[in-house]
C-alpha cells in the first residue's frame, strides 16, 4: 500500500539526510519569490527572476575595513587626499577674500542729501522791484538768508519780455552774483490790463476768449459777484459783452487752467528763470480756477465782513478753491523744474485749505514747494495766547501735511508782541519750514546778528535738516525735540508767560535727565527771579525753570528704552 503524503508521519529522516545548522539549513530558511517571465512565445522560452521577500534585505558588498586599510598609504590616494585638503582651502580663502573685496568695492551708502537751498533760508522779504538798492545786500547778509525776496508789480507780469522790465531784472540779479543769496520774486498772474495783447487777441477773435471769464449775449451781470475786498460788482461791461474784473480797475481776470494762459504764463515763468531769477511765489493762487457754471454766490455761514452785501458776507464757492487747483499748479511748478533744477514755485500768501493744492491723483502731495498755512506765528507771538500753543502747532502742521516745509512768515508778528524777538526766532526757526524775514518788521530790526548766525548754524545740522519732529506740552511751555539717529538732538523750549516756568513734560520718553545748554534768546538772562544759564552748562531738565518770553535750546544724546 501506498502511503498518502498528507497523513504519512514525519519521522525526521529528511532532516537528517540535509543535516543540520549547516550552510543547506540556512539556504533552506531563505525564502526567495520566483518569478517566471514568459518570453519568446514562438520559443517557448521564459525567464527566472529570483528576488527578496517579506522585508529581506540585500547582503552587504562594501569594503572591510581590512580592505580600506591597504589604501590608507597608497601613494595614489595619499596624493589625492591632499589635493582634496588643498582644494577645499584654496576655494574658502577664496570666498574669503572675495567677501572682503566686495565689501570694500561696494558703493557706500550715500550720506544724505542737504535740504535744497530753498528749505535753507532764511529768506529776506523787500519791497517792490522797483524800490531795489545796493543796500538791501547787506540786510539779506544780516539774517544770513539764502533767498532775497521782491515783489513783481502786478503790470510787469506779463511784459517781462518787453527791455524796460527786463533790464531791470538782471541788475537785481546782477547785484546779487558773487554771494550765495537767490534771487525770488513775487509774481501776481491771475489778471491783466485791458491793453494786453491777451484782451485785444479775445477782443478780435471769440475762441481767444477761453482764457477769461467772459460772458456774451447778457443784457445785465451774468451773477453777484463782487470785487475783492468792495461792494462794487466784479463785472466790466465791454463792447457787447461781460468779463469778470475781481480785482483792480481796467484788469481782467485769467482762468489760469486755461491751455492759452498755461502757454503765455509758462512763456513768463521760463523767461524769469532764464533771468537768473530762481524763486517764484505766486500771488492769489486761490482764485487761478473760477467755476465753469455761472452762479450767484451765496451768504457765508460765518461771514467775513462788516455789512450785509460786503465781500467779506459771501461764501465765494464759485470763484475760491475750486476743485483741480493743485494740478493747475503742478503743472506751472513742471515748467519752472524743467527750467532749472534749483528753482522752486511757491505761494506768497496763507493757502487756508490745503488739501485743495493736493495732487488729484496723489493724495497728501502739494502741487507747489513751501506752502504758507495756519495762524501759528500770531498765536505765538500774542501777550496772552488764547489757546494751547502745542495743539495749535500740532494741528498746524497736520493740516498742511506732516510732510509739508511750511514758510514761517515772520512778517506775521504782531508790533506790539511782549515777546522777545529773538525767542521768537530761535522757537520758529527749528519748526519743519523756512523763516520768511521781512526787513521791515521787528524781527528784522530787534534781532541780532548773531542769532541769525546761531540760526544758520543750527538748521545746517543733521538732526534738523533730517531729523524727526516731537512736540511736547507742559503748559502753559511749549517744547518739541529734533533728532535723528548718531546725531545729538536738540530740545527747543519756549515760555510765553510773564513769570519763570518749571519744565514738567509730558510724553518725556527717552529725555535724559541732563541735557547741555547750546543757545538762548538774547535777553535769557535779564529777568530777575529767573535762573541764569550760560553756554555749555549742563542742566536737569527736572529742576529747568524757563525764563519768561524767552527760548533754550538744549542738546542731548537720546536713551534708549529695552
Amino acid at each position: 500500500m501506498v502511503q498518502d503524503e498528507k497523513t504519512a508521519p514525519n519521522d525526521g529522516a529528511d532532516e537528517q539526510m540535509l543535516g543540520s545548522g549547516g550552510v543547506e539549513d540556512k539556504l533552506a530558511d531563505r525564502r526567495d519569490e520566483v518569478k517566471f517571465i514568459k518570453g519568446d512565445h514562438q520559443n517557448g522560452d521564459a525567464k527566472i527572476d529570483i528576488g527578496a521577500v517579506n522585508g529581506g534585505k540585500p547582503a552587504f558588498t562594501g569594503m572591510s575595513k581590512e580592505e580600506l586599510m591597504k589604501y590608507a598609504n597608497d601613494p595614489f590616494w595619499v596624493r589625492l587626499r591632499w589635493i582634496f585638503f588643498v582644494g577645499f582651502w584654496a576655494v574658502w580663502v577664496g570666498m574669503l577674500v572675495g567677501a572682503i573685496l566686495i565689501i570694500i568695492g561696494a558703493p557706500k551708502c550715500a550720506a544724505p542729501q542737504p535740504l535744497p537751498w530753498y528749505k535753507r533760508g532764511p529768506h529776506a522779504k523787500f519791497a517792490s522791484l522797483e524800490a531795489v538798492k545796493q543796500a538791501d545786500v547787506e540786510s539779506v547778509k544780516k539774517i544770513h538768508a539764502a533767498g532775497a525776496i521782491y515783489e513783481l508789480p502786478a503790470a510787469f507780469t506779463y511784459n517781462v519780455k518787453k527791455p524796460e522790465v527786463e533790464e531791470m531784472i538782471k541788475r537785481l540779479v546782477a547785484q546779487y552774483q558773487g554771494s550765495d543769496i537767490r534771487v525770488i520774486l513775487d509774481v501776481t498772474p491771475n489778471y491783466v490790463h485791458k491793453d494786453s495783447q491777451l484782451v485785444l487777441d479775445a477782443i478780435a477773435d471769440p475762441e481767444k476768449r477761453s482764457a477769461f471769464v467772459w460772458v456774451t449775449g447778457k443784457t445785465v451781470e451774468p451773477t453777484n459777484w463782487l470785487k475783492v475786498g468792495g461792494t462794487r460788482s466784479a463785472w466790466k461791461k465791454l463792447n457787447d459783452s461781460y468779463v469778470l474784473s475781481q480785482f483792480e480797475d481796467d484788469y481782467y481776470d485769467l482762468k489760469m487752467n486755461s491751455t492759452l494762459v498755461r502757454k503765455e504764463f509758462g512763456d513768463v515763468l521760463k523767461h524769469l528763470v532764464g533771468l537768473g531769477v530762481e524763486g517764484i511765489r505766486l500771488n492769489n493762487t486761490k482764485y487761478f480756477v473760477i467755476t465753469e457754471n455761472l452762479e450767484d454766490e451765496t451768504p457765508s455761514a460765518v461771514p467775513n465782513g462788516g455789512n450785509l452785501g460786503d465781500y467779506g458776507f459771501f461764501n465765494h464757492k464759485q470763484t475760491t478753491f475750486q476743485s483741480g487747483l493743485g494740478d493747475v499748479l503742478y503743472d506751472y511748478l513742471s515748467i519752472v523744474k524743467n527750467a532749472s533744477d534749483e528753482a522752486f514755485l511757491s505761494v506768497a500768501d496763507d493757502v487756508i485749505r490745503p488739501q485743495v493744492y493736493h495732487l488729484s491723483e496723489v493724495p497728501g502731495v502739494n502741487g507747489i514747494d513751501l506752502p504758507i498755512f495756519g495762524d501759528f506765528v500770531k498765536v505765538l507771538s500774542k501777550s496772552k495766547p488764547d489757546k494751547s500753543l502745542q495743539q495749535d502747532l500740532e494741528n498746524t502742521l497736520f493740516q498742511a501735511g506732516n510732510n509739508s516745509w511750511l514758510q514761517w512768515n515772520f512778517g506775521d508778528v504782531y508790533v506790539d508782541t511782549p515777546q522777545d524777538p529773538s525767542a521768537l526766532s530761535l522757537f520758529l526757526s527749528l519748526l519743519p519750514g523756512v523763516p520768511v524775514v521781512a526787513v521791515d518788521s521787528i524781527m528784522y530790526q530787534n534781532v541780532t546778528e548773531e542769532t541769525y548766525r546761531q540760526i544758520e548754524q543750527l538748521r545746517k545740522s543733521a538732526s534738523y535738516m533730517h531729523g524727526e519732529l516731537k512736540l511736547f506740552q507742559a503748559d502753559p511751555l511749549v517744547a518739541y525735540s529734533r533728532i535723528k539717529s548718531g546725531n545729538p538732538g536738540f530740545f527747543v523750549v519756549f515760555n510765553p508767560t510773564d513769570l519763570p516756568q518749571s519744565s514738567n513734560f509730558t510724553g518725556s520718553v527717552n529725555l535724559p535727565e541732563k541735557m547741555t545748554v547750546s543757545y538762548f534768546s538774547e535777553h535769557y538772562n535779564n529777568h530777575e527771579n529767573s535762573v541764569k544759564v550760560g553756554h555749555a552748562a549742563k542742566l536737569n531738565l527736572k529742576e529747568l525753570k524757563v525764563a519768561p518770553h524767552s527760548t533754550i535750546i538744549l542738546t542731548y544724546v537720546p536713551t534708549t528704552t529695552e
